[in-house]
């Protein structure tokens, strides 16, 4: 039997004790690899839990500017956590730019004094020397490696404060603009990853979102509050024509509200003054200038106290002061009122100065393009009203002339007319008055020659001889007879007496309408009465006053009905102070009758008073009715008050009133329109 070579044995276990080794290597080797396969796993777990947080994070900013469509805030303080908190950040602020000015939003606070540090530096003007001004130029994200080698002073002063060494800087791009920027600081040295530049971008695009949406949203609101106040003032406007208090206060009380003013005030500029027509506070303001208090003259005028106000008056144009305690420290809507930001709007019909609507902020604080054109608005608005009001004044007075001409108009035809008729009726009461007299002539006549008749029958029976008892009838026949025909000439000259009345109010109708003296027509008239009843009665006797204003000029009136009118009131007045006199037997008793006359601007007053019998209060309410009288018969007719209240009433369009105390006096008021 053949035994192995010692070589063939030793190469055999040599490949034995090789392919152990191997075997043993490649089980050494195994837990390597599968250490490496384990970290392989962990990175993408990792990217997938950071895309999990920053879509999160993501939904969560987009919930807040969903919740608050108006307020920007609460977006920015949101996405600073979360920025701060995916990037790893040692803190995170937002900020805007908003006229040239750079403000800070939002930041995650770090310590107190680092903090108010912060605050205190913003806002500022943007430079050309700090790092955000970078942005503006190309509007990409840029960074500062390490604050200590920036040539920004401030920003290495700032990190200095606050404790970090490197920054992130990405703007708020809208349309290609800068609108603000993120900023995010670690406090180690180094540049940030770029998934850490992108997702700083995702959140400013996230701010500019919030922005725009705000912006639209606040425009939006602010364009219905505008429509709403414009239509709340139209609606003042229609329902109050003739009365600009009611608007005025509305368009300020809005004016005020909606331009986020301290309080406001609305003035017309009348003359060389400027008065304030209405009034609005919507903060607290000093007492002096609180609606319900009167404004001190020299807010008016003059206008060295107010030069804001005195600019308007000279420049007739836009009004906006920034710091009005810079520009005007002396005036008093700041020093009384302490106004800070003035704003005052003209009011201008045809390029002149009506009035101006002004409001001010305590705050300094300019107001805005739209607050001024809605203020420009307000003011074309007021404009309008005043005049709608003063064409709607002038159209009511134009009406209220229109329907006096016509009222007077036809007043004058019915003047007219009645005077028509009392021509017609003169004429007629003449023919009945001449066709009357003739015939009571004859019976007046024939009645006194019959009573003569009688006389010289008896005077011829004489000396026949009768028998005593035919005389004596023949003397009672004659006696009756004579009796009767007494009695027919008492009534005949009552008759008579009425004709010639009837003849003496149809005389001449009324002649003709002019200017004449009414005192001259008062003392005519007086004398023509006294006269008259002189020639009546011989022993009549009375004491005449006369008070005539000499202001009472000249009246257009028919004179010599006017006349005819006086001579009857006299006339009367004489018979009433007369007959008391010999009712009551007193010697000692004086008839006295006064005539007044009084200038009443668009008319003249007659007043003629005696101090006669009184006429009692059944009597005065027809002493004016045709043939009605109070004197005996044969004393009266009863036409004297009825003419003249005709000649008063309807020819000249007056008044005739009548006061009268029974057994004292008796006054008679005529008033005639001039």
């Amino acid at each position: 039997m053949a035994r192995p070579s010692r070589t063939g044995g030793k190469t055999s276990q040599a490949k034995t004790r090789k392919g152990r080794k191997t075997t043993k290597s490649k089980r050494r080797i195994a837990p390597a690899a599968s250490r490496a396969n384990r970290r392989s796993v962990a990175g993408p777990s990792k990217d997938l839990k950071e895309a999990r947080e920053q879509q999160a994070a993501t939904a969560q900013i987009l919930k807040v500017i969903a919740s608050s469509p108006d307020d920007v805030q609460p977006v920015f303080e949101a996405i600073a956590i979360s920025a701060n908190r995916l990037i790893g950040g040692f803190s995170t602020a937002v900020f805007r730019y908003i006229d040239g000015m750079q403000h800070l939003e939002a930041f995650t606070p770090t310590n107190p004094v680092a903090d108010e540090a912060l605050r205190a530096s913003f806002p500022r003007h943007l430079t050309t020397s700090s790092a955000p001004f970078e942005l503006l130029r190309d509007g990409k994200p840029m960074q500062i490696v390490d604050t200590e080698s920036s040539p920004n002073i401030l920003a290495s002063d700032l990190a200095r404060l606050r404790g970090f060494r490197s920054m992130l800087f990405t703007p708020l791009m809208s349309n290609g603009v800068p609108i603000g920027l993120i900023t995010v600081t670690r406090v180690e040295t180094g540049s940030f990853a770029d998934h850490h530049v992108q997702l700083l971008q995702i959140f400013a695009d996230q701010a500019v979102i919030a922005i725009e949406n705000a912006r639209l949203f606040n425009e939006t609101r602010e364009a219905l509050e505008r429509q709403t106040a414009t239509s709340e003032v139209l609606q003042i406007i229609s329902s109050s024509p003739g009365g600009l208090g009611p608007v005025f206060e509305a368009m300020l009380e809005n004016a005020v509200r909606i331009c986020r003013a301290s309080f406001g005030t609305l003035l017309l500029y009348e003359g060389d003054r400027l008065r304030r027509v209405a009034r609005m506070a919507a903060q607290n303001v000093p007492q002096l200038y609180a609606p319900d208090q009167e404004t001190p003259p020299h807010f008016i005028a003059p206008f060295d106290g107010a030069p804001s106000l005195g600019r308007l008056v000279e420049t007739k144009a836009l009004v906006h002061i920034a710091d009005i305690a810079t520009e005007h420290p002396d005036d008093l809507i700041y020093k009384v009122a302490a106004a800070r930001t003035v704003l005052i709007v003209p009011m201008l019909k045809e390029s002149e100065l009506v009035g101006g609507f002004a409001v001010y902020r305590k705050e300094v604080q300019e107001f805005s393009d739209k607050q001024v054109e809605l203020l420009e608005h307000f003011a074309a608005q007021a404009v309008i009203a005043i005049e709608n009001t003063r064409l709607l004044k002038e159209l009511r007075q134009r009406t209220d002339d229109l329907s006096q001409s016509l009222d007077d108009l036809r007043t004058a035809q019915d003047r007219l007319v009645q005077t028509e008729k009392l021509a017609s009726l003169g004429q007629l009461t003449a023919g009945i008055a001449h066709e009357i007299k003739n015939p009571l002539n004859f019976v007046n006549n024939f009645a006194a020659l019959s009573a003569e008749l009688t006389e010289e029958l008896n005077e011829a029976l004489k000396p026949a001889e009768l028998a005593d008892k035919i005389r004596t009838e023949v003397d009672e026949l004659t006696a009756l007879l004579k009796s009767n025909l007494e009695k027919v000439v008492q009534h005949g000259k009552r008759a008579d007496s009425i004709v010639k009345n009837m003849l003496l109010h149809s005389r001449e109708g009324p002649g003709e309408r002019r200017l004449a003296d009414i005192n001259a027509l008062v003392q005519e008239s007086l004398n023509l009465a006294y006269h008259g009843a002189r020639a009546e009665k011989s022993d009549f006797n009375i004491t005449l006053t006369q008070d005539l204003d000499p202001d009472a000029g000249e009246i257009e009136v028919y004179p010599q009905e006017i006349t005819r009118a006086l001579l009857n009131v006299i006339s009367n007045g004489f018979y009433a102070a007369t007959r008391r006199k010999s009712e009551a037997g007193d010697e000692t008793f004086e008839p006295v009758l006064s005539a007044t006359t009084n200038n009443l601007d668009d008319k003249v007053e007659i007043r003629i008073r005696d101090n006669g019998t009184g006429i009692p209060v059944e009597v005065k309410e027809k002493m004016f009715n045709p043939f009605f009288t109070t004197k005996p018969a044969g004393e009266g007719t009863g036409l004297g008050l009825s003419m003249t209240h005709d000649i008063i009433v309807k020819q000249h369009g007056g008044t005739l009133d009548v006061e009268s105390e029974l057994g004292v006096f008796t006054e008679l008021i005529i008033t005639l329109p001039r």
